[in-house]
């Protein structure tokens, strides 16, 4: 990528000039290249010389003007100046810009993928207690994690995507209770409500039960009937998640069973793993895990009853994450309130006997639902709570993944469904999109006409708004690698964003099917096929489609 490629120039110019005994002998750090506010500076800048002040004793624009001397020609940089107080700008050659669309071309759907590591990685997302339907909120985690595997993936990480299933525990030996009840009540029998999950799906799930079996299971043990109840409920309830998940363009490699680590023994492993290094402490009848707050009572292993805690499940998925599947990154999206584990996940890690650093848990603020600035807080069709298949049923599966795209995760969010549906520049949305149907009717019209953008010389591409398309789309690298660094896929609805109003300006300014000028025609052509690639891709990586008519 063009940063670190100007990076290694400076390296490489600081050295000779170090040797030619123009600037002293000191380590040099790491060179941050940005992009100036301003684009009349340069297409890319460095403050290095402000920061080798102290080391080389002279002012940072004499440091700078002696390595600009020092940096080697190379093609794509038309030339390299000084601004006060000491920055290095670069600017990039127009004759390399525009080759640029050619490379793009016969990269295809690969423009834009990288090669930063070929770790295996797992990015385990949603997970929400599989005791109802998805929730908006669980679909913003469920955005979030889809969209950084994409990313991920185009970054040449061996990436694994997983749904983590917690059937254990007394969440759903409720459920499976309120199902009995909801089964009794179709039945005609006077059971009372449930005091838990009370939602309209239990209910139907009770009916269709009642209406297949009969009343059978009124008749049976108590406890087998539970079992049942409990085990149907589950089944249904992930049967509908896999369908809403579906509904959002959301696939998992893997639906992980949090009651498979108790079956298949590695629970009990983790256990003696502990025991046997002296990290556990029996007291009050419960099992602990020694921590630097004894009397935490998150910290409990096994209960005073015997029964595993959620936080016993989560060292044994942990094991089973690093030590047995052997992922060298493993990435956990979550809700906000969970961020009093984060700490004590990432201390059972090294507890384990590995880097803390291989696991990262990304927190995520509530999503509000609004309707012109009215918060919405009730589904219309049952009363109950909204859940995310009601949006996108309104919204679609597009506006829904980039709309709750659009902020960091740490930072609460507001969906606004008026605006999501809007067919205006005002929807970011429909902006993005309709710049790629914008280009699919550009080639219709000059399909229509007999033009085609064979031959096409790219080296006819000079005007102001040509460059700067080309521009923005070499962003899209770059843009990969700020997610991977930063964890943060919201990135690429802001360069999506970017990348529409350059193209939008370009077809203001210059006239791509051109009659009387077929040379410019083609290579007009060779420029938004280009710029479809590209937003075809970053709508690739957010999930989405890319129409070719609105």
């Amino acid at each position: 990528m063009l940063p670190n490629y100007i990076s290694q120039l400076m390296v490489e110019a600081i050295k000779k000039a170090q040797k030619k005994g123009e600037l002293p002998a000191f380590d040099i750090p790491a060179i941050v290249i940005e992009r100036p506010k301003d684009p009349s500076h340069g297409d890319y800048a460095t403050p290095v010389a402000l920061g080798l002040a102290r080391y080389a004793r002279m002012a940072p624009v004499q440091i700078a003007e002696k390595i600009i001397k020092r940096v080697k020609a190379v093609d794509f940089i038309d030339e390299i100046t000084v601004a006060h107080p000491g920055f290095i700008n670069v600017r990039l050659s127009t004759a390399w810009l525009a080759q640029q669309v050619e490379t793009i071309l016969a990269e295809g759907d690969q423009f834009g993928h990288i090669e930063l590591s070929d770790k295996k990685v797992q990015v385990e997302y949603i997970s929400a207690n599989p005791t109802g339907p998805l929730t908006v909120g669980s679909g913003r985690n469920a955005i979030l994690g889809d969209t950084l595997a994409n990313v991920l993936a185009a970054a040449g990480y061996d990436v694994q995507r997983e749904y983590y299933v917690n059937d254990v525990g007394t969440q759903v030996d409720n459920m499976g209770k309120a199902l009995y009840a909801r089964y009794a009540q179709a039945l005609g029998q006077g059971v009372p409500n449930p005091d838990e999950y009370q939602g309209y799906y239990l209910v139907e799930m009770g009916q269709v039960l009642a209406a297949d079996v009969g009343d059978q299971y009124l008749h049976v043990d108590e406890a087998d009937a539970l079992a049942f109840m409990r085990r149907y409920a589950l089944d249904g309830i992930i049967a509908s998640l896999k369908e809403d998940a579906a509904l959002i363009g959301v696939e998992f490699d893997r639906w992980f069973s949090e009651q498979s680590l108790y079956d298949d023994g590695t629970y009990g492993k983790v256990f003696n793993f502990l025991s046997q290094r002296n990290m556990i402490l029996e007291r009050d009848g419960a099992i602990w895990l020694k921590s630097d707050d004894e009397n935490d009572k998150e910290n409990v292993i096994v209960r005073s009853d015997g029964r595993p805690t959620y936080f016993a499940s989560d060292i044994a998925y942990v094991y089973n994450k690093l030590n047995i599947r052997g992922f060298d990154w493993a990435i956990y999206v979550w809700g906000a309130d969970h961020h009093g584990h984060v700490k004590r996940v990432k201390k059972v890690t090294e507890v384990l006997g590995e880097d803390p650093d291989k696991i990262e848990i990304i927190l995520y603020q509530l999503v509000t639902i609004t309707r012109d600035g009215v918060p919405v807080r009730q589904s219309k069709r049952t009363g109950d709570f909204i859940t995310a298949r009601e949006v996108v049923e309104e919204i679609g599966a597009d506006a829904f993944r980039f709309m709750l795209l659009t902020r960091s995760a740490d930072s609460q969010m507001e969906l606004d469904l008026t605006l999501a549906t809007k067919q205006s520049n005002e929807n970011p949305v429909f902006y993005v999109q309709y710049g790629h149907a914008r280009i699919a009717s550009i080639f219709r019209k000059a399909e229509e006409e007999g033009a085609t953008m064979d031959g096409g010389d790219v080296a006819l591409l000079t005007h102001p708004s040509e460059l700067d398309l080309i521009r923005q789309m070499l962003r899209l690298r770059e843009t990969v690698a700020d997610v991977v660094e930063t964890l943060g896929p919201h990135q690429l609805t802001y360069y999506a964003q970017d990348l529409a109003s350059a193209f939008h300006a370009f077809y203001r300014d210059c006239r791509v099917v051109t009659p009387e000028d077929p040379a410019i025609t083609a290579a007009r052509l060779k420029l938004v096929n280009a710029a479809k690639i590209t937003l075809a891709n970053t709508l690739r990586l957010m999930g989405m489609s890319a129409p070719e008519r609105m």
